[in-house]
């Protein structure tokens, strides 16, 4: 079929950032749009059993091989107008992928600051920055990399990593004892282990289960203070897990990745009607409004000071929560896909205009 449009996002559906910003939007369009949708293709990158044996610790050099060659052989059948995430393919030189893209329309969609991993990299450094000056437009998922990308790109667009409203609207009985949640995967657990004093103040604090939400596995590399309960992600899981809990955390540490991380854990727990207690790093301090739906704590003391006010101060939890759900109807797939449905078509057709940058919300 002539003109299609190919979606290339970098892994298949267990990986989070394929998932939210590639598959969800296409399986959207296949519902609302049936007729434009015959133009679509969907083509997943690195496979699920991939991301699995490396969430598990057991991704041995034959299997990335594996997962490497699979990349390349579909990077010799491209359609001819592209939506890419991040690259087609992972370290290989601009010149090297600008030999692939040919004469090809394409768009770019980050949600990450993917420039810090080939930032030392002297045959690397300059390829994210080569790919998106001769891009047709690209898509962003937050204001740092809006900024970044602007300075390279006039046809923009800021679309957030989003959650589809309907799990997270079905009414959940909370746990028992009061638990405060964090979701991610075993690569960002990382983040909650750096947090450790702060979760020793926390405990100190308030009497608390934390709940990881990603894989039980984690279990083997224990937090400090207090009780920790590990249960494996699925997609089928994340939204009651979430909305049985009472506060929902995002630690993060403040350097170049992290400044372009997109917040979705927040986006979740607003959905979820959670409180969030968050480091004030990146897109963090755009979805967070102290007071009103959450906290921006830094030392540990304010860490175990924000999560003691939710824990005793019923009124203020109250209040927190009902702004955190209202705050999530401006984050949702249903908002979020006619306007990505609209870049796409345009940009990758030669009648875009460029996107807006949401201007921050006035706390």
């Amino acid at each position: 079929m002539e003109n299609r449009i190919g979606f290339y996002p970098r892994y298949d559906r267990l990986g989070a950032s394929s998932r939210l910003r590639f598959f969800q939007f296409y399986e959207r369009w296949l519902r609302e749009d049936p007729e434009t949708a015959r133009r679509l293709a969907l083509h997943p990158g690195m496979s699920d059993d991939y991301l699995r044996a490396l969430y598990a610790g057991k991704c041995g050099k034959m299997r990335k091989l594996r997962e490497w060659l699979r990349l390349w052989r579909r990077a010799f059948h491209l359609e001819e107008r592209l939506l890419i995430e991040y690259e087609l393919l992972p370290g290989v030189p601009y010149a090297v992928e600008r030999l692939f893209l040919g004469s090809r329309r394409y768009l770019l969609n980050f949600d990450d600051n993917v420039w810090e991993k080939y930032r030392k990299h002297p045959l690397l450094a300059g390829k994210f920055d080569a790919l998106v000056r001769l891009a047709s437009g690209v898509i962003v998922a937050n204001r740092f990399l809006y900024e970044k990308v602007a300075k390279l790109q006039k046809n923009l667009i800021l679309i957030p990593t989003v959650v589809e409203e309907s799990p997270y609207r079905v009414p959940a009985e909370k746990f028992d004892r009061f638990t405060v949640v964090w979701i991610g995967t075993p690569v960002t657990y990382r983040y909650l282990e750096h947090f450790a004093e702060a979760l020793r103040a926390m405990h100190r604090a308030v009497d608390f289960e934390l709940l990881v939400v990603a894989r039980k596995e984690l279990a083997a590399r224990p937090l400090p203070g207090g009780d920790t309960r590990f249960i494996d992600w699925s997609e089928a899981n994340e939204a009651e897990a979430l909305k049985r809990s009472h506060v929902g955390i995002m630690p993060l540490t403040d350097d170049g990745f992290a400044r372009g991380k997109s917040a979705y854990k927040l986006i979740q727990y607003q959905a979820a009607g959670l409180p969030a207690l968050a480091s004030p790093v990146g897109e963090n301090i755009h979805l967070i409004r102290p007071g009103v739906n959450g906290f921006l704590p830094q030392t540990p003391e304010e860490w175990a000071t924000a999560l003691g006010k939710l824990h005793d101060d019923r009124e203020c939890y109250r209040h927190c929560a009902e702004h955190a759900r209202l705050d999530s109807e401006q984050y949702t797939l249903e908002h979020y896909f006619p306007i990505f449905r609209k870049f796409v078509l345009d940009a990758l057709h030669g009648t875009a205009s460029g996107g807006e940058c949401p201007t921050p919300r006035a706390d």
